[in-house]
């Protein structure tokens, strides 16, 4: 079966190779950095104890350093399973929703036409570099001369001329046997509607060929000498080859490079890219003059976790940048953001290396702005909050940016660093000293008539302790969810092989949880999944008493999760509602904290009072959320009782709360 261009690049930009490979092996996360797409195992191949078998999500490829089995997620299926090419595509296929075009003689026929127009412009390229060294490229040759492109750089990026002739490539490869209608269909050649003859699309301009990141020339890009052309610069058309929203320029050079530990540096042009890469940036790119889109996006964070983004720091430059936050926000997961080189207003990469030398982009380039940074200025540069309602359109607009945060987690992490900046700029100026009757404080002196005024409020220190409490209530619910995680884990092991990224994440802040989990996890790592035997296992290792005190909190005893251990959807459902419950409860406890810092400095009972008010109010919608949930599941007798004894441990540590105070 032939499959059509670019299809098989498709399938592997879909899938993750670590998830193929995960069902044969056993990771080592010591070795492991799941952020960054590096996974270790021992080898699936040979019989080994250690951890030599290396896959890299970034590239899609693993490599064993044992007996040196290497491949991308096609050969991984082949050689472990023993399927041949097209059934190892289609299983891969079905696995990311990718439908597989159907064998028929049209895409024998474009695949066909695809290798004929790469032909055709491999052609392209030697004319192209020919007329740069005839007596015609003398121009063009100074010119390149004063851009800094000696011999050496126009080898490496073949570098070409098309005179300033209406059919001089048109003549020369139809000279060569090259028919017209394939010059037609590379974008090289334009036939005009109006029936007037064929002439070249590049005429009088020097030539920069472009190429896939397999190193195909797919398109070129013609810079004008003439200073009066109406277009300085001048891309090939989309044709079967060349699709601009989905190429980068010197992708394959920098792809190689990245790999190798360079940065990954976006430029505007292929000038910058060039100055860039001869100054030892090498892994330069461009997006052929257009705004980046989410298939470039996604290609550069396959070559990189944070590219930097190198932009004219004029208006311009932060318009762009300011596009790209808001396309890159719902993208953005753990290991991979974006980090923004502004540079000098009215300055490029190519100006800036050739008038200041490489240092000085690289001095820039260690100064790089993460995106956090940039959001926030384009958020808060400007506004002015000196009133009720303009704070809260301000604080409207940094919940409607956050929501764009698909990610759980890098969403809270962006709501903190919201939350801490927004209280820097909202902080007070220093108060003024005090007068004589303001240090007595607003009681009325002794002796002296006049209204009664309210005592003084209380001292931070008794402020202090009312959050306290409040944390306290918090962090009995945080040991709740804790316990409950590790208690579904423990009744249905098979939860690890789909959750055990999440349940990673988890951090178990009390020791005897810590314990329970370190064990845990190491087991079903192992591929302990049989339930009676890790209880065994873990009662031998760290005694019974921890896991019996574990399944004896009553909310736990009466979970459906725990008393229907058969009902697979369930114990489900419940893992992802304890471990998505446990990240917004951190979430509130950090946002205490952090009030609690704001205290010492605060003068009044206010903000002890919202505190509190936000935590009755989340403590009320939790209730609602739960008889939501009781009504949803009338028809489950273990639901009720399960939410009921959840809502009953709250109202009792509350009571306890309001006696200790």
């Amino acid at each position: 079966m032939s499959l059509p261009p670019g299809f098989l690049d498709e399938l592997r930009a879909r899938v993750t190779l670590s998830s193929v490979v995960a069902p044969r092996v056993t990771w080592d996360m010591r070795k492991t950095n799941r952020a960054r797409g590096d996974w270790w195992a021992p080898c699936p191949f040979h019989q080994e104890k250690t951890a030599s078998f290396h896959v890299d999500d970034r590239k899609g490829f693993y490599y064993c350093f044992g007996c040196h089995a290497k491949g991308d997620a096609i050969t991984f299926l082949r050689e472990s399973e023993g399927l041949d090419f097209m059934e190892a595509v289609r299983r891969l296929a079905e696995s990311v929703g990718l439908s597989l075009p159907a064998p028929d003689p049209e895409s024998r026929q474009r695949a066909d036409r695809h290798s004929r127009l790469v032909e055709v412009m491999e052609e392209a390229v030697r004319h192209f570099r020919l007329q740069l060294k005839s007596a015609r490229g003398a121009a063009a040759r100074e010119y390149a001369a004063a851009r800094g492109l000696d011999a050496a750089a126009l080898e490496r990026f073949e570098i070409g001329f098309a005179p300033n002739e209406r059919s001089g490539l048109l003549d020369a490869l139809t000279g060569r046997g090259i028919a017209l209608e394939d010059l037609v269909d590379a974008g090289l050649v334009i036939r005009p509607e109006d029936g007037h003859a064929p002439h070249d699309r590049f005429r009088g301009r020097l030539m920069f060929p472009i190429r896939d990141a397999r190193g195909r020339a797919i398109a070129f890009g013609g810079r004008a000498l003439d200073p009066t052309a109406p277009a300085k610069y001048l891309n090939s058309p989309q044709t079967l080859l060349f699709d601009k929203s989905r190429t980068l320029y010197n992708h394959g050079p920098a792809r190689s490079a990245a790999a190798r530990g360079a940065p990954v540096i976006v430029a505007e042009g292929y000038m910058d890219v060039i100055a860039l890469v001869l100054a030892g940036f090498e892994a330069a790119v461009a997006p052929l003059g257009t705004a980046i889109t989410e298939t470039q996006l996604e290609l550069l964070w396959r070559l990189a976790d944070e590219p930097v983004i190198a932009l004219d720091g004029d208006a311009a430059g932060r318009r762009a940048a300011q596009r790209l936050c808001d396309l890159a926000l719902p993208h953005l997961a753990a290991g991979r953001s974006l980090r923004f080189l502004l540079l000098p207003e009215g300055s490029d990469p190519d100006d800036l290396i050739r008038a200041e030398g490489a240092a000085a982009f690289r001095r820039l380039l260690d100064s790089a702005l993460p995106l956090a940074d940039l959001l926030w200025r384009s958020l808060a540069d400007g506004q002015k909050l000196d009133t009720p309602e303009r704070r809260a359109a301000f604080d409207r607009l940094l919940r409607e940016t956050l929501r764009r945060i698909r990610d759980p987690d890098v969403r809270r992490h962006y709501a903190d660093d919201f939350a801490a900046r927004r209280r820097a700029l909202l902080a007070p100026a220093a108060a003024p000293p005090r007068t004589r009757h303001q240090r007595h404080g607003n009681r009325r002196p002794a002796g002296r008539r006049g209204p009664w005024q309210a005592p003084p409020s209380p001292a931070p220190e008794t402020r202090l302790s009312i959050l306290a409490r409040e944390i306290s209530d918090y962090q009995l619910e945080e040991a709740t969810r804790e316990a409950a995680i590790l208690a579904f884990l423990l009744t249905h092991p098979w939860l690890w092989e789909e959750f055990e990224g999440p349940l990673h994440d988890v951090e178990f802040t009390r020791p005897e949880h810590a314990r329970i989990a370190t064990a845990l996890f190491r087991h079903l790592a192992r591929g302990m999944m049989e339930r009676e035997t890790l209880r065994i296992t873990l009662e031998r290792e760290i005694g019974a008493d921890p896991l019996e005190k574990l399944f004896a909190r009553k909310h736990i005893s009466i979970a459906p999760a725990i008393r229907r251990p058969e009902n697979r959807e369930t114990a489900r459902q419940s893992l992802v509602e304890e471990i998505a419950r446990l990240s917004a409860l951190r979430g509130a406890l950090r946002e205490i904290a952090d009030a609690g810092e704001d205290l010492s400095g605060v003068s009044n009972e206010g903000l002890t009072w919202r505190l509190r008010e936000a935590a009755e109010a989340r403590y009320r919608a939790v209730a609602a959320q739960l008889a939501a949930t009781r009504e949803e599941n009338d028809d489950d007798s273990s639901i009720g009782p399960y939410l009921q004894a959840l809502l009953d441990s709250h109202d009792e540590e509350r009571r306890k709360g309001k006696n200790r105070s």
